[in-house]
């Protein structure tokens, strides 16, 4: 409505300079009677001023025309050249489009066949004045190539993915450049070639690099090659940049830590292992027990292979030492963890129960009777006074662990230990009904 008012009053304005201009002509030339006189000897003309006027600004208004036309006729060829190149152009754009129509659509045939037609017409085409030759150029060949890889041809894959990587792209269009290198990463990433993704890797930009896109194929690329620290950092950025749910990131820190755990081949390794975690990480109860039984695994290869007594009496000491205090957060926390976990952390500790110290035992007797009623609690305290030769105070504790464990592994060393208890006591008929209750425990 109000577009329409204003094209009113635009209108009502035009007509009023028109009318302003014809009634300054009227008055001006309405009653001039000059006249202009022109000598041609023997001749002489006389003419009407306004005549004249009239001649010179209609010669002049032709005279114009005339230049106008000629310079519109000259500019004819140069016009259809425009015409034909601004044709090819759209064309291309649409063999661009069709490809990616048909890429996202999973019909690989014919977006390679898209893409070779735009390919054809830019190579056909010599016109120079594309504002993005290069980028479309660029654009058809990762579209050839990604048809190419769905297709499983991996050399025409190849010979497109080289012609995308033109040193000239970087200076028309870096972003094209970096978005084939991670494009050539994940086909390598698909193919298993580590080195060959981790090469394209390295090709990236320093700020392409720190992308959320090229730290999920760092992560992929980590993990093919068996980097379990790598991979660890990178995933610790992922987490960091919120690309993965809280439940997803911490499960993936869990289980690439839980690989570092166990792939750690000495105790030295593992401690460096266990320090490159963070303050989270070692929190976690799944990863401290993890520690620790890689510390129990490692240090009984050591002893398969032999040694003096002086020095595994030490190596226990020093395993025993590195367990108690990875668990100890679990400890200052026992009441938060599950069954589950608990069940794991007295299997863990019970190794160690002859080298657990003063501090420690006390520990221990402090949270049995905070928890009376808990079984691994009672399992423990119990196999610690059997380390100690207190055999009726084990008995007791042993005696009321077994009803409640349901770990078959500490349920049949509960029966494996008051066995022995009863053997210590002479009571063979007790120590014979023990070891039939632990070897009918699967």
């Amino acid at each position: 409505m109000r577009a329409r008012q204003r094209g009113a009053m635009r209108s009502v304005f035009w007509l009023l300079g028109l009318a302003a201009l014809a009634v300054a002509l009227a008055m001006l030339m309405g009653d001039n009677r000059g006249t202009v006189t022109l000598f041609w000897p023997p001749w002489r003309f006389d003419v009407s001023f306004n005549l004249v006027l009239f001649v010179l600004v209609g010669g002049f208004v032709l005279l114009y025309a005339a230049l106008r036309a000629l310079a519109l006729l000259r500019e004819l060829p140069l016009q259809a050249r425009r015409w034909r190149s601004q044709q090819m152009e759209r064309a291309v754009v649409g063999w661009v489009l069709d490809a990616l129509s048909n890429q996202l659509a999973g019909r690989f045939v014919r977006a390679q066949s898209a893409a070779q037609n735009a390919l054809d017409h830019l190579n056909g085409s010599t016109s120079a004045d594309w504002p993005r030759r290069e980028q479309l150029r660029a654009l058809a060949h990762l579209l050839a190539a990604e048809s190419a890889h769905s297709l499983q041809n991996r050399a025409q894959r190849d010979e497109h993915l080289q012609s995308a990587l033109n040193p000239a792209m970087a200076r028309h269009s870096p972003e094209v450049l970096e978005g084939a290198l991670l494009r050539a990463t994940r086909w390598a990433v698909e193919d298993r070639d580590a080195s060959a993704a981790r090469a394209r890797l390295a090709e990236l930009p320093q700020g392409a690099q720190r992308r959320v896109q090229a730290l999920r194929l760092k992560l992929r690329v980590a993990r093919l090659g068996d980097a379990t620290g790598e991979a660890l950092e990178t995933a610790r950025l992922l987490a960091k940049h919120r690309a993965f749910s809280p439940e997803a990131a911490r499960s993936l820190l869990l289980g690439l830590a839980l690989d570092a755990l166990r792939g750690a081949h000495d105790l030295t390794q593992l401690q460096r292992v266990w320090d490159g975690l963070d303050a989270a990480e070692r929190a976690m109860p799944e990863l401290a027990l993890a520690a620790a039984d890689r510390a129990h695994a490692l240090s009984r290869l050591d002893e398969d292979e032999g040694a003096d007594e002086s020095r595994e009496d030490m190596r226990r000491e020093d395993v025993a030492m590195r367990v108690r205090g990875w668990l100890a957060p679990l400890w200052d926390d026992f009441g938060a963890l599950d069954e589950r976990h608990q069940a794991r952390l007295a299997l863990a500790l019970e190794p160690d129960l002859a080298q657990l110290d003063a501090a420690g035992l006390a520990r221990l007797e402090l949270l049995q009777r905070q928890w009376p009623q808990n079984p691994h609690l009672q399992y423990l305290a119990g196999q610690a006074c059997l380390h100690r030769q207190l055999w009726g105070k084990a008995a007791q504790l042993l005696g009321l662990a077994r009803s409640g464990l349901r770990d078959a592994t500490l349920r049949r060393r509960t029966w494996r230990s008051l066995a022995r208890l009863a053997e210590e006591r002479g009571d063979t008929e007790a120590a014979q009904e023990a070891w039939r209750q632990a070897a009918q425990i699967d």
